[in-house]
């Protein structure tokens, strides 16, 4: 049962608030502002009716020392006044208040304003929840649920900006190509999730576990701590993972490399430091493997070799795709020529098949959309194409109202299924109700 707090100085008030509310919400009364605050120090309702004439502290006071308080800043507050100007209202209204319910009260009004303004401030809550967990999708890497780089490049660049002082370890695994071909991707899945739980668990509060993509992940210790210190981390997250790859019995001499950047000696924004950790990753790798090594630690020669090696690697991370929370690959109608032909020659050499999809945005008969409602509802058809398809799907727009796809390695019933989660996805983005997605499809052979 949901919680009101009721707050007025006349108790006549205070029993006709209560005789209204009571068996449909638990109801608590307090005779002033400081009996009012006193009770939310201990206790949260989900909402205050708040009079604003009352001796020794009013409404508005007790309202903006409720604001001023981390713990009832959130409180929705309903200011109740025998005053009906729309001064006074206009006021509390500035000041946040959810409503203004005017006195003397009227029982029935007052609940179905209460159960009005409950139903409100839920649906806010949904919403508030759901854009959440909106943001915090676009923002983690969708098999470990670490972070993934745009959001861990945001954060280290505005901790940098304020003076931060931390480390930035390059964790590589070596030779994890072999458990996916010798024991299947699902088992390649799980070592990733392994690997991401012995991140999280080295890693506090502050700090920022990432997940690059692949084998690569990049965790920022935040804090001002010595290299011996940050050498245990590294040593205990490589002789953790190491066991837990043991434990699995693979027989693909897999390990853990990690190179680690010091900021700011070694770099004052993320690239700077990524490359640096990058380089001191090389190092392990060409000696040994299954170390950590330090980029303030190089030597001339190591710094000229892994120099030669960063080229490609810089044009690898130039040249890889930016956009890596969404599944779908979109290109300009000349490269999508480019990669039908070439997918035309692996059908042709018996390699996998591509099956080639039209979609079609069909207005109702007799509907004439007008050309930017048309854009619009292209826009959102790509929007539903960018959640609906799967990583390593292509599509291209055709025209203004048509847009191509390729589905490497889909059946029929797959590629049903791809086109009626993309077309939910556009008929709830649109609100129109009057253009609908078709499609046509062929087989690449």
């Amino acid at each position: 049962m949901k919680h009101v707090l009721v707050v007025d100085d006349e108790k006549i008030n205070l029993n006709c608030a209560s005789a209204a509310l009571n068996g449909h919400y638990k109801v608590t009364t307090a005779i002033s502002g400081k009996q009012a605050l006193q009770f939310l120090s201990v206790t949260i309702p989900d909402i205050v009716l708040l009079d604003i004439n009352m001796p020794l502290m009013d409404g508005y006071q007790v309202m903006e020392q409720m604001r001023a308080q981390e713990r009832t800043k959130s409180v929705p507050v309903a200011f109740m006044s025998a005053e009906k100007d729309a001064v006074t209202e206009g006021k509390c209204l500035e000041m946040g208040a959810v409503d203004f319910l005017p006195k003397p009260f009227v029982p029935s009004i007052l609940l179905g304003r209460i159960e009005k303004i409950m139903r409100t401030l839920d649906t806010q809550q949904t919403l508030t929840a759901e854009l959440k967990d909106i943001k915090d999708k676009s923002q983690k890497d969708a098999l470990t649920g670490l972070w993934n780089r745009n959001y861990t490049s945001q954060v280290v660049e505005e901790r940098l900006r304020k003076g931060g002082k931390g480390a930035l370890f390059m964790i590589d695994m070596d030779n994890f190509k072999a458990i996916n071909d010798n024991y299947g991707h699902d088992a390649g899945d799980k070592t990733l999730e392994m690997f991401a739980d012995t991140l999280r668990d080295h890693t506090g509060k502050k700090d920022v576990a990432c997940r690059i993509g692949g084998d690569e992940f990049v965790a920022y210790i935040d804090s001002n701590v010595d290299k011996a210190k940050l050498g245990e981390i590294a040593g205990s997250i490589i002789k953790e993972l190491c066991h837990k790859l043991e434990e699995c019995k693979y027989e693909t001499n897999s390990s853990v490399s990690v190179g680690i950047a010091l900021a700011p000696e070694d770099g004052q924004d993320f690239t700077a430091l990524y490359n640096a950790a990058d380089k001191a990753l090389y190092h392990v790798k060409q000696n040994g493997k299954n170390a950590y090594h330090f980029f303030s630690d190089q030597t001339p020669a190591d710094m000229e070799q892994a120099a030669r090696y960063a080229d490609i690697r810089y044009f690898h991370e130039l040249a890889r795709r930016t956009d890596g929370h969404r599944g779908a690959y979109q290109v300009d109608l000349r490269g999508f020529q480019y990669v039908y032909n070439f997918l035309v020659r692996q059908a042709e050499r018996g390699r996998f098949d591509t099956r080639v999809l039209l979609l079609n945005l069909m207005p109702d008969e007799g509907y004439v959309p007008q050309k930017d409602e048309l854009e619009k509802d292209m826009e959102l058809l790509e929007e539903a194409l960018f959640n609906g398809l799967r990583r390593g799907d292509i599509f291209t727009r055709y025209s203004d109202k048509q847009v191509v796809l390729l589905l490497p390695e889909t059946g029929e019933e797959e590629a049903k299924g791809i086109v009626a989660r993309v077309a939910a996805d556009y008929e709830g983005r649109y609100n129109g109700g009057k253009i609908h997605v078709y499609y046509e499809t062929v087989v690449l052979k």
